[in-house]
């Protein structure tokens, strides 16, 4: 059983897993890093940071030797953003914005080959490590390692977790909490009864149905908060934030000192 498969049985066995999101620091050193510092997996992100499919296949060839397993998150649904990504080597994909069952049937079938897909074949090349072998145990492996995430972000979404989470394929909710509460109309207020209430029924409903609920946590209390409700596939922080938070904390305790 290769890493990747492992990583996904773990994370699909309900244990908490914790890795981070990438949105800034696409550098060669950064998936060592992210390992070195104990993360299960990165998602890199191409929705907010206009980084591209060159970059991207740059950063899972950093992470072939690392313990870390490297995910994005894609603009959108669509066929061909994920299928390549996975082609360059993603071990999951992160989707914003999912709304309905009808839509996570389709991402299932973007990411797998037929019968139970559409995925167009391309073995041999950077998602196989550039080996070659048997296309069948190939298909039957990327389809046990592969992590589909449907983040759950807008009041449809919402509406329709339960049927999100029935879906076949899809692995893992993903609560995206700036966009859900915007789209509740309560922006920014995470502490609001009907957020705390959205979160909770995510949690509930990915159970139910045996897949994972996941966020991501930018501190302590976020974290002991998601997982209360049950979340287990956890980001810590922002690459950005924390360096900045990290950087001002040295350069505060340089202007301190005596």
């Amino acid at each position: 059983m290769s890493h990747d498969v492992h990583l996904k049985s773990v994370l699909m066995s309900g244990e908490v897993v914790a890795g981070t999101m990438i949105f800034e620091f696409f550098t060669p050193g950064i998936s060592k890093i992210l390992s070195n510092a104990g993360a299960r997996f990165a998602i890199y992100d191409m929705e907010h940071t206009g980084m591209g499919f060159e970059t991207l296949k740059w950063l899972f060839a950093t992470s072939r030797d690392s313990s870390m397993v490297p995910m994005v998150r894609v603009p959108t649904g669509g066929y061909t953003w994920m299928a390549r990504a996975l082609d360059l080597g993603a071990r999951g994909v992160m989707v914003p914005m999912v709304e309905s069952a009808s839509q996570a049937e389709e991402l299932v079938r973007a990411c797998r080959y037929p019968p139970v897909g559409r995925r167009g074949a391309a073995f041999g090349f950077a998602q196989c490590d550039y080996l070659g072998g048997s296309v069948v145990d190939k298909i039957q492996d990327y389809h046990a390692r592969t992590v589909l995430i449907a983040q759950i972000e807008t009041e449809r979404g919402l509406e329709n977790a339960e049927g999100i989470a029935a879906v076949d394929g899809v692995d893992v909710l993903w609560v995206g909490h700036f966009d859900l509460s915007n789209f509740m109309g309560i922006p920014g207020q995470f502490d609001h009864p009907d957020f705390l209430a959205a979160m909770k029924h995510v949690a509930q409903v990915a159970k139910k149905h045996g897949k994972i609920a996941g966020f991501m946590a930018t501190d302590k209390a976020w974290t002991e908060r998601a997982k209360s409700m049950g979340y287990t596939m956890l980001a810590a922080g922002t690459d950005t934030a924390l360096l900045q938070q990290a950087l001002s904390e040295l350069i505060g305790d340089i202007h301190s000192a005596t």
